[in-house]
């Protein structure tokens, strides 16, 4: 009796296996996951952007080659990309405006046709063969700059273009400088270091970073700002303005003395 009792006393109890099994593969969890995070923490950058570049280069083979050419040596139809750098590539595609549907006297804006990442990854790859401009400091694109400062500089520099408000406004052949009342802070300064189409450029000898800042500040500010006296009429300037009067203020006047000369008679 004392022997068999011994003997039970020594057994294990089936649910302490069980959790010492359950505790084991925890542990073994734990440690697989932490080695798989190190090593992936520890793989080089230079992977990721070889796969990124890799796929930009395919993406502007398939659709940007025919006028670029194969090594963005530019073609008959189309202008060498040598030094535009990956802002241009950003801004261009981004906006819509590459691939180009047809030659016209300029490329409209309109919904882009690749992701965000696809563009990202044919900026990397223009930017490796091609270096040029590239993304700014956040700081520049804050909105936190001088508007006062921002605004006189906007009216010096591109007013004549763009109207005093950012309404956009036509130019000559059939061309024509866009709104910018929905364009973003990045697309702002892309424009300004690349000079997109009619745009020019506008280096740091012209205007520096930190009146890029301000000139962006003063359109952000200009997008947010309310019409107080009601209705903007495209922010258009007097042309708008006296159509408006002469259309409806006149008409109406012309109206009202025709009723009464009929009630009249």
């Amino acid at each position: 009796m004392a022997r068999e009792k011994k003997r039970r006393t020594g057994r294990r109890s089936p649910l302490a296996a069980a959790a010492l099994i359950g505790a084991g593969l925890m542990i073994t969890g734990g440690v697989y996951a932490g080695a798989s995070a190190a090593f992936a923490a520890t793989e080089p950058a230079s992977v990721t952007a070889a796969v990124s570049t890799e796929d930009g280069q395919k993406l502007f083979q398939a659709n940007c080659a025919t006028c670029h050419g194969m090594n963005l040596q530019g073609t008959s139809t189309g202008p060498s990309l040598y030094g535009v750098g990956e802002l241009a590539v950003e801004f261009q595609m981004s906006t819509g405006r590459m691939p180009l549907q047809m030659q016209g006297p300029q490329a409209p804006q309109k919904h882009p046709q690749f992701t965000e990442e696809q563009i990202k990854n044919v900026a990397a790859w223009v930017q490796s063969v091609a270096p040029g401009p590239t993304y700014p400091d956040e700081k520049i694109t804050d909105g936190k700059g001088d508007v006062a400062h921002g605004a006189e500089l906007f009216r010096i520099n591109c007013a004549m273009c763009h109207n005093v408000a950012g309404a956009g406004g036509a130019l000559t052949e059939g061309k024509y400088a866009p709104g910018l009342m929905k364009t973003s802070a990045l697309h702002m300064y892309a424009a300004m270091v690349t000079g997109p189409q009619n745009m020019p450029v506008f280096g740091d000898m012209n205007l520096t970073p930190e009146d890029k800042r301000d000139i962006i500040s003063a359109l952000l500010f200009q997008q947010k700002a309310t019409q107080v006296g009601g209705m903007d009429l495209g922010s258009l300037g007097p042309v708008s303005e006296g159509l408006f009067i002469w259309i409806f203020g006149i008409g109406a006047l012309v109206a009202i003395t025709v009723w009464i000369t009929a009630k009249s008679n």
